[in-house]
């Protein structure tokens, strides 16, 4: 959670990521207009919002999880997801204060969207073992 706060400040903003990502995108793809490359620099962005969010949601699974000898329980994915949900929320509120960001609900969907994605690779893992017994 630290690093995805350290990630919201205005070191990792859009115009800093640019600087790097965009000249990197135009030299290995040279073809590719100004308007391709800042699209693709957004898509980028966002699938980094949904991997941190992944991260998370697993992190957070394994928190409610504890050490019990359980695989799975509803409880813990439900406690997860709302987990990631609050987290998405603040983490916006905080992005609301940098200058050189904006807080967004479309951003918390995202973020949420990784968070959820995570839960269900967990329950289909556990239906998976579950099944090979």
């Amino acid at each position: 959670m630290g690093i995805i706060f350290w990630m919201s400040t205005g070191m990792l903003s859009s115009d800093q990521t640019s600087r790097i990502i965009v000249p990197a995108l135009n030299f290995l793809f040279p073809g590719l207009a100004p308007h391709q490359l800042d699209i693709i620099h957004g898509l980028l962005r966002k699938t980094g919002h949904v991997t941190e969010y992944f991260f998370l949601g697993i992190l957070f699974f394994r928190a409610f999880r504890g050490h019990t000898i359980q695989q799975w329980h509803p409880r813990w994915t439900i406690y997860a997801i709302m987990g990631i949900v609050l987290y998405a929320v603040s983490d916006e509120f905080h992005q609301a204060f940098v200058s050189s960001r904006s807080a967004s609900l479309v951003d918390v969907g995202i973020d949420s969207t990784g968070g959820i994605l995570s839960q269900i690779v967990i329950i289909l893992r556990w239906k998976i073992m579950r099944h090979l017994g």
